[in-house]
């Protein structure tokens, strides 16, 4: 991403004499903040200091460079600040900073507002390929609209998240670089001119992990449409993997309604099975409350011009596609509004049904056919 030359930009520059002190520039020379790692530490340490005053302002550990919790310590005044991984497939960590949520992407962070959209506070600039940070730019403008008192705490914070993400970055491509950065300079610079390098062998690959399965493997599935109250039902996996997930995501306080649909045209009646199966898991859990259940079915549009059959019989054609909405909650822009305009006996291809579900299932349909006429009375006698 492109950044604006009129922000406060640092630049991730490495000391050319220590390599585990990296400064924070500006454009102009001027550094602000100095990052160090610990030394002979058993466990992963980095200190973050006040170039021009000299004064500790965080620390950050971790068991190791690559673990996905770190813990940052903030001084002057004292704040723990617990920075955490929270992707799955992508990118993702989240820390919390005067009840505002933050959480930093792949090149940007976010101050999180549900349900608003979240907004832009920190971005930077890295070589493709490496998730290695040259720039950094904070973009006061968006983080003065918010109610923040410690503003220079947050950027700190921001900050020493950036550093041990490039910590972390370098641990997984050079394993061996965490033992090397920890030496004391003097230590390091006669091992390399003393000691002949000796070669060795390389490590074995790893062990590729075993697929997923199940309930799992649904989960990564559908993880990977980034649709979290939405289950597609696909060819790969059982109707009750489906049905178990669907559950699962119901039995959730913060999910209020779960929609089940098809991939495609063969796996309707399997969207069907999965839903009845998930009302059947919900009956089991007696305490759970009640479940309203509405069903739109050949929702796909259909190609080409519309053509009228005047010499339809009213055969019965199996939905192309259904949407399947399980909510806790009535959702009465989809209950099924009867047409007016039908012919009596008539019925409308290709129509949108719903149904209730509410303690039993009770169906809504169009009555066929014309009433019988009543015979008429004899009023002579």
């Amino acid at each position: 991403m492109s950044l604006d030359q009129n922000l406060f930009t640092l630049v991730l520059t490495p000391n050319p004499d220590d390599a585990s002190v990296v400064d924070l520039v500006d454009p102009a020379g001027t550094i602000y903040y100095r990052k160090q790692r610990t030394p002979n530490s058993p466990v992963y340490s980095v200190e973050v200091y006040d170039f021009m005053t000299e004064s500790l302002l965080v620390k950050a550990t971790a068991p190791s460079a690559t673990s996905k919790t770190k813990i940052l310590e903030l001084y002057n005044p004292t704040s723990t600040v617990e920075l955490k991984y929270t992707g799955t497939l992508t990118f993702r960590w989240s820390f919390k900073w005067e009840g505002h949520e933050f959480e930093w992407k792949r090149e940007e962070c976010y101050l999180i507002r549900k349900p608003d959209p979240p907004v832009l506070v920190a971005i930077t600039k890295e070589p493709s390929g490496r998730l290695k940070t040259h720039t950094v730019q904070l973009l006061d403008y968006n983080i003065n609209r918010f109610d923040i008192e410690d503003r220079k705490g947050l950027e700190i914070t921001m900050l020493t998240a950036l550093l041990t993400f490039q910590d972390a970055n370098e641990a997984y491509h050079t394993p061996n670089s965490s033992d090397a950065s920890i030496l004391p300079t003097a230590l390091r610079r006669n091992t390399t001119k003393d000691v002949s390098p000796t070669p060795t062998p390389p490590p074995p690959l790893p062990t590729k992990p075993p697929a997923k399965t199940g309930v799992d493997r649904v989960a990564e599935l559908q993880a990977l449409r980034g649709e979290y109250n939405e289950v597609v039902i696909e060819d790969e996996c059982d109707v009750a993997d489906y049905a178990q997930y669907s559950w699962n995501l119901l039995q959730d306080d913060a999910i209020l309604f779960v929609s089940i649909l098809a991939s495609d045209a063969p796996q309707v009646p399997k969207v069907l099975q999965t839903v009845e199966e998930t009302k059947r898991l919900r009956y089991r859990a007696a305490n759970m409350d009640e479940l309203h259940q509405y069903v739109v079915y050949d929702t796909l549009p259909a190609k080409g011009p519309r053509r009228i059959n005047l010499d339809s019989k009213d055969k019965y054609e199996a939905p192309k596609s259904i949407l399947v909405h399980l909510s806790k909650i009535p959702m009465p822009e989809l209950q099924p509004k009867p047409s007016l305009s039908s012919p009596p006996g008539g019925s409308s291809a290709g129509a949108s049904g719903s149904t209730l579900l509410s303690g039993s299932s009770l169906f809504w349909r169009r009555d066929k056919g014309k009433e019988k006429e009543r015979p008429k009375e004899d009023k002579s006698l």
